[in-house]
């Protein structure tokens, strides 16, 4: 078993006439990552998998997969990799049982014999026999998935999976997921929804306009907003004008709801102490750091 990393890209460029839609992108996932690839829609993160998969050739750089390049090996370098890029496709006058054994024939290597547990993990066993023709789009999506196990994968990459499903569909997919994750499944998934990255993933490349704007730890990126405060007081225009004029207090901004200001913990607590003597009573101090959706928008907007 190769102990390179499931994917290591490099400057992967493509460009459609005067259109660059992926501008010298870098990613590296880790064996065991939940690594979300967010960016809006048309942020070049669909043509960034299509070129990790070796579906379309890039400008410029290169894309490896456990250390092969699926240019140079072809399908020999998607052995351990699976998934499904914009969305998964099947007969839908067959039934899902049916489209699962023409794709395990196509893949060989005792994939026929992983259908029954595929279909039991992802919740579709009942529904088997039915026409696929007759499947929700939830539906479709987890059998998808359930095509992408038959190869028995360490490297699954899912584009916007949950795009289209109902909010009980949503959930279930993200419950999939994270339980593909726990059998230690390295996951990359291309997404736009902020949520939904930030409660699946524990690693993160924001992209827009086809560059990478940030990669690494999600927590980490959240972090660095620590040092924000809401404070709401019995008077929030006094307690404005008070934080205004302390030196170590910046970015003191009226909301709707109180204040909001940044400072150290040590500052914090003379601010309140100010407060109190100029008989402003505290409603309540919370620390706050910035959303995911927030930090997105900082950074695609800018």
């Amino acid at each position: 078993m190769s102990t390179a990393p499931p994917i290591e890209a490099r400057g992967l460029v493509k460009r459609y006439g005067h259109i660059t839609a992926v501008d010298d992108v870098d990613l590296n996932v880790s064996a065991g990552d939940v690594y979300g690839y967010l960016g809006p829609n048309g942020a070049g993160k669909t043509t960034s998998l299509r070129m990790l998969l070796g579906l379309i050739r890039p400008d410029a750089g290169s894309a490896r997969l456990f250390g092969r390049d699926p240019l140079e090996e072809g399908a020999r370098a998607l052995d351990g990799v699976a998934g499904f890029v914009e969305a998964p496709r099947f007969y839908p006058y067959m039934s899902g049982r049916r489209n699962l054994e023409m794709a395990a024939a196509l893949d060989g290597d005792g994939a026929e014999r992983r259908i029954g547990e595929a279909l039991d993990t992802v919740d579709l066993a009942d529904r088997a026999g039915d026409k696929v023709g007759g499947y929700s789009h939830g539906m479709r999506q987890r059998l998808g998935i359930a095509g992408a196990l038959l190869r028995n994968p360490r490297l699954l990459l899912l584009d916007e999976p949950t795009t289209g499903l109902d909010p009980g569909g949503m959930r279930d997919m993200r419950a999939l997921i994270k339980r593909l994750a726990g059998q230690g499944i390295t996951v990359l998934l291309s997404s736009h929804l902020m949520g939904e990255v930030e409660e699946l993933c524990d690693r993160v490349a924001i992209v827009g306009n086809g560059r990478v704007l940030y990669e690494g730890s999600l927590p980490e990126l959240i972090a660095t907003t620590a040092g924000s405060y809401e404070l709401r007081t019995t008077d929030d225009v006094y307690a404005a004008e008070l934080a205004g004029r302390h030196p170590d207090v910046g970015d003191v901004e009226r909301t709707a709801d109180g204040v909001m200001f940044a400072a150290d913990e040590r500052t914090v607590a003379k601010l309140s102490i100010a407060l109190g003597l100029a008989g402003v009573g505290i409603q309540s101090l919370q620390a706050r750091t910035a959303t995911l959706e927030e930090l997105f928008f900082r950074m695609t907007e800018s």
